[in-house]
């Protein structure tokens, strides 16, 4: 009998026997990081044998790995259905809940733990990790004033801050980017050195207020012969980021980029590569383009180690002012009305055009559901129709769906990011949906390769290039996350 009284199906010994055997196999494939791999056989062992709560819980925790928040978060639930005293499906459970920023679910599942175990000193440790950040949630509610009213912009006074005589490092000129300032600013961030406080408020609000002025959904044009360059998540990989720059080229007037969101998080150089970003764009603002992924986001950057690197190298209230900043920036690109772009994916409806996608109120957090939540969390799937979203939050969609859009909208293509894939990119229903991917050996585990796409404004036509990771200082990845992330994972 499972825990709620349903029947265990029957399993032959010589069955169960098969199934450890391909568990074994999975585990071996977990600990070479080939996380697929493990889902997969981990999956086969079910098939064999569903009895075990132990598969669920190996197969969730591969899942977390993938960022498959929807799928961990079921098969945790199935591992503790099975057996209520499999403490790890707790765990599981709870990192799951954490990563969907369900900290009081989390918090309940901590806590059962605790009970359980009423000596573990790793459970207590993680209760109360989990209970601090509930408590901070709510405080932050409780003094929290009108979103409306609350602008951290309209508090900070660049006149009171002042250049210390010891500084070397990169200076605005004039108050402005320049192509030397930020070369100067790379060749600075290379040498793990850091950009004066100032100047990196300066380049923060300058940045805000540009990207105040913009649509939710930003047309870009690319005459026929020019070359235009897209560009997946960065998470934090600065000297990646600087590795496409090398083989492709610094941004200019004639070398135009779109990033598509993610830059920052699970990455320890988050910052270097914000602000690197953020500087071309204001150097090149007709030019250098970026859309907001989901991890441009308060509930992700507290998790995933964004505002501590922020707090760290920074202040608090710098913190606070990126979430501003975020808010801020357009959910989408159109290309010479050929081509939309944007980090997650489409709808859970099949009537969406491009103008209700212009006139979507962006400058809040992602919600649940709903438009804006799409755009920065769905996936493409391989089958037809749709279905729940693995990582549970956003949609999963088929090569109709895709096709309907185009149709209707009168597009070529659609080109996401969002996912890591092997080779740095992928091409999915039909031609018609681009995945692509820049950080290349993603976390330091994932063993993939990054990529970008070039093409040209006359034929629209996607040309790839793959490239390794290169070397970082060892500064490990999560380094700035929050601690419990770090314990559960």
């Amino acid at each position: 009998m499972t825990s709620n009284g349903e029947s265990k199906a029957e399993v032959l010994p010589e069955e169960a026997e098969k199934a450890e055997k391909v568990k074994e196999e999975a585990n071996a494939c977990f600990k070479r990081q080939d996380y697929s791999r493990a889902i997969e056989l981990y999956s086969k062992a079910i098939e064999i044998n569903p009895n075990v709560a132990v598969y669920y819980g190996n197969r969730s925790i591969s899942y977390l790995k993938t960022e498959c928040f929807g799928y961990a978060l079921s098969d945790a639930s199935k591992a503790i259905e099975l057996e209520k005293t499999y403490v790890k499906g707790y765990y599981r459970r709870a990192a799951a809940f954490m990563s969907l920023g369900k900290f009081k679910l989390a918090l309940k599942d901590f806590e059962a733990v605790t009970k359980a175990r009423p000596n573990d000193k790793d459970a207590k440790l993680k209760f109360s990790e989990c209970a601090k950040i509930v408590k901070k949630i709510a405080f932050e509610r409780a003094i929290a004033v009108d979103d409306s009213k609350k602008c951290v912009a309209d508090s900070i006074d660049l006149d009171k801050m002042a250049i210390e005589d010891d500084y070397v490092g990169p200076v605005l000129e004039d108050g402005k980017v320049t192509l030397n300032f930020m070369e100067e600013l790379m060749e600075c961030y290379k040498n793990q050195k850091k950009l004066h406080r100032k100047y990196a408020y300066k380049i923060l609000l300058d940045i805000k207020q540009w990207f105040m002025a913009q649509p939710s959904l930003v047309d870009i044009t690319v005459p026929d012969e020019e070359k235009f360059t897209i560009c997946g998540d960065i998470h934090g990989q600065f000297y990646d980021l600087m590795n496409i720059f090398k083989l492709n080229g610094l941004p200019s007037e004639k070398n135009p980029y779109l990033f598509n969101g993610d830059f920052v998080d699970r990455g320890s150089f988050s910052v270097e590569c914000i602000f690197t970003l953020f500087g071309f764009k204001l150097l090149y603002p007709n030019h250098f383009f970026m859309s907001r992924g989901n991890h441009e986001s308060l509930t992700m950057n507290q998790m995933y180690g964004f505002e501590g690197e922020v707090k760290v190298k920074y202040t608090d209230q710098m913190a606070e002012l990126f979430t501003e900043v975020y808010n801020w920036l357009p959910l989408a690109h159109c290309i010479n009305k050929r081509i939309l772009v944007m980090h997650g994916g489409l709808f859970s409806r099949d009537d969406v055009t491009l103008d209700e996608i212009r006139k979507i109120d962006r400058n809040r957090q992602p919600p649940e559901d709903g438009l804006m939540c799409e755009l920065l969390w769905s996936d493409p799937q391989p089958q037809n129709g749709r279905a729940p979203s693995k990582r549970g939050v956003g949609v999963q969609f088929g090569p109709d769906v895709t096709e309907s859009f185009l149709n209707l909208n009168h597009l070529d293509y659609v080109v996401r990011s969002h996912e890591v894939k092997d080779e740095g990119y992928e091409v999915a229903h039909n031609g018609k949906c681009i995945t692509v991917f820049s950080a290349p050996n993603y976390c330091d585990t994932m063993g993939n390769k990054g990529a970008f796409i070039t093409l040209k404004g006359k034929d629209m036509e996607p040309k790839f290039t793959t490239y390794e990771a290169v070397p970082h200082p060892n500064m490990r990845p999560m380094f700035y996350a929050n601690t419990l992330m770090n314990l559960l994972c």
